[in-house]
Order: C-alpha cells, then sequence, then structure tokens
C-alpha cells in the first residue's frame, strides 16, 4: 500500500469507530428532553391543583347574626342563641373533607344594649352540623380565637369529629367559645 491509501484507511477507520452526533441531532435530544420535563411538571402541577379543588366538603359565604326572642325558636340545631343581637358584616368559611376549616370573619359586633359596637371581648368558636350523621357538632378549637375591636376573626383550624362526606343540610355557627351560644350563621354557598 502507498502512503496515500494508508492515510485514508487510518482515516476512515478512527471515523466510523469514533462517531460524533451532529450538533443539529444534539440540540434535538435537548429540546426534547426540556420540553418533556417542562411538560411533566405543569401536568403534575395542574394534578395537584383539581386535587386541591376536589376537596372542598362545604363552603359558606356571607352570614346571619342572631336575634335572640327568648323563645326556643332561635335554637339551631339543638344550640340556644346568645343572649344579645349580634351583626356580622361578612363571612366566608371553606371545609375540605379532612375536616380542616378556613374561616374569615367581619365585622361581629354586639347590636344592642349598652355595648352596642363592640364586641364584647368575645372570642368564637366554629361548628358544622350535617343533616346525614345526626347532627354531631363537628368544632374548631373550644378555646377559640378572640374577636379583633371591629369583630373581624379568622379560624385557621381543623373540626373535631372530622365530618362525613358527603355533609347534607350544613349549617356553620359561630359561637361563643365561653357559653356555647351561637352569634351567626353562615350562608351555604
Amino acid at each position: 500500500m502507498n502512503s496515500m491509501q494508508t492515510i485514508k484507511v487510518s482515516l476512515l477507520s478512527t471515523w466510523t469507530s469514533n462517531p460524533k452526533p451532529r450538533k443539529r441531532t444534539i440540540r434535538r435530544r435537548s429540546f426534547l428532553g426540556t420540553s418533556l420535563a417542562v411538560g411533566g411538571v405543569v401536568l403534575i402541577l395542574l394534578a395537584m391543583a383539581q386535587s386541591a379543588v376536589a376537596q372542598n366538603l362545604v363552603r359558606f359565604s356571607g352570614g346571619v347574626g342572631v336575634i335572640p326572642t327568648g323563645s326556643g325558636n332561635t335554637t339551631v340545631r339543638g344550640v340556644a342563641a346568645a343572649g344579645q343581637i349580634w351583626v356580622i358584616r361578612d363571612l366566608a368559611a371553606d371545609v375540605k373533607e379532612d375536616g380542616s376549616i378556613r374561616l374569615d370573619g367581619r365585622g361581629l359586633l354586639l347590636a344592642s344594649g349598652n355595648a352596642v359596637g363592640s364586641n364584647a371581648n368575645a372570642s368564637v368558636i366554629a361548628t358544622l352540623f350535617c343533616a346525614n350523621d345526626g347532627n354531631v357538632q363537628h368544632n374548631s378549637n373550644p378555646a377559640g380565637v378572640p374577636l379583633e375591636v371591629t369583630g373581624d376573626f379568622r379560624i385557621d383550624d381543623t373540626l373535631s369529629p372530622a365530618p362525613p362526606n358527603p355533609c347534607t343540610s350544613p349549617v356553620l355557627l359561630i359561637r361563643n367559645a365561653a357559653s356555647g351560644g351561637w352569634f351567626a350563621a353562615g350562608i351555604p354557598k
């Protein structure tokens, strides 16, 4: 073999034994891998969002204050009304299937008596009733949360015992942590 043929054979054997992918192929593989990874993350986030939405058991939007009349007709699911008239400006609550509750109340204040317009230094709890479990009281922490001077409050807790799923004919009462009387009720959404 002459020297020219030896060089050709040597170059040919090196080129075929160590093939390098072209840059275009590398870019396509890199783009494909990135696209698959981003798509997977998006699908996981969507599944988590749907799962969070699916966990809602009952929702309440708005509320009504109590107007005690001195008779038994203001008792709700066995719970007596508070001793005075109370008003509530706004209420929003979400109860999840696991019993967790997130409740925001605004303007829960006395609407009569010498302390009218005050929070009466009260602390409140939330109680959920479901008709399909015999109206068992599903309560937030019995220590309650204190009302702000403006009557605003937030309950971020877990009801005990956990409510049934489904919860039929739900009733949500905002109650005095000390006496147990109800101040306001949520409006089911």
